[in-house]
């Protein structure tokens, strides 16, 4: 059980993370594979998912109890996200993601930037659309961001709470919430194909949720305390560490 203690540290960090602003994956999946170097990177990456899952979907509930959110265009881009992820796993069985590899630093970096050169973004809660103009706009987003997801990984949550700040026009709170959900869909899909496939070690992604969830507990409790302003500041901290994590994969590994 030794050998499970850092990782299960790194879960409660990452389901923190996630809870507030997405992007755990960049605490717990460098901690597997540096506790676990001689193992798959499939069951690692399975392993991430099968624990993560449970934080995600613990911060789901959580939100979507206190964030008001309109389902009629929530559970259409669930659906979208859930499918984008197992065309994106399925992909990722047949071909290399390096070249998205190398450009999302860049990416990343373009969102922070825009991020914090827009100082009102995401502090008020202002919907752009409505009806079945947002319906097509988060099902857009949460389709395109969940392929990403199923392919790739890094930074889905981020990107997720931006686009629906950016192009939906929610502040961070409510985006943070919606991301949940699409989080959670997505998650599901790539969980169900790395098990299939024999890719997830149970016995560790079942003490990595437990602690996984203790973190989301307490991040959910800080972002709906201290609300869209906290959830920035978080998104703003994330996005810069997973700028250097990528680029540092990318460029200088």
């Amino acid at each position: 059980m030794l050998e499970f203690l850092f990782p299960a540290l790194a879960s409660l960090l990452a389901g923190f993370i996630d809870a507030v602003a997405g992007g755990g994956g960049l605490v717990l999946l460098p901690a597997l594979f540096s506790a676990f170097p001689g193992a798959a990177p499939a069951t690692l990456m399975g392993t991430n998912k099968g624990a993560s899952v449970w934080g995600t979907a613990w911060a789901t509930g959580q939100y979507l109890q206190r964030v008001q959110l309109d389902w009629r265009a929530l559970a259409p881009a669930a659906v979208l996200s859930l499918a984008g992820s197992f065309l994106g796993a399925w992909l990722l069985t047949l071909t290399s993601p390096d070249g998205l590899r190398k450009a999302l630093p860049w990416l990343l970096t373009g969102v922070l930037v825009y991020t914090l050169a827009r100082k009102d973004l995401g502090r008020a809660h202002v919907p752009r659309f409505a009806g079945r103009t947002e319906q097509l706009a988060m099902a857009g987003i949460a389709g395109v961001v969940g392929f990403y997801d199923g392919f790739f990984g890094p930074g889905t949550g981020s990107f997720f709470v931006f686009l629906f700040v950016r192009v939906l026009g929610y502040d961070f709170l409510h985006a943070s919430a919606a991301a949940k959900l699409m989080n959670l869909a997505s998650n599901v899909a790539a969980i169900s194909l790395f098990a299939a496939k024999g890719h997830v070690w149970w016995p560790l992604a079942g003490v990595m949720a437990v602690t996984n969830v203790a973190g989301s507990l307490l991040g959910t409790r800080l972002a709906l305390q201290h609300g869209a302003g906290f959830v920035r500041g978080v998104f703003v901290l994330v996005v810069t560490a997973l700028i250097v994590k990528t680029a540092w994969s990318a460029y200088g590994g």
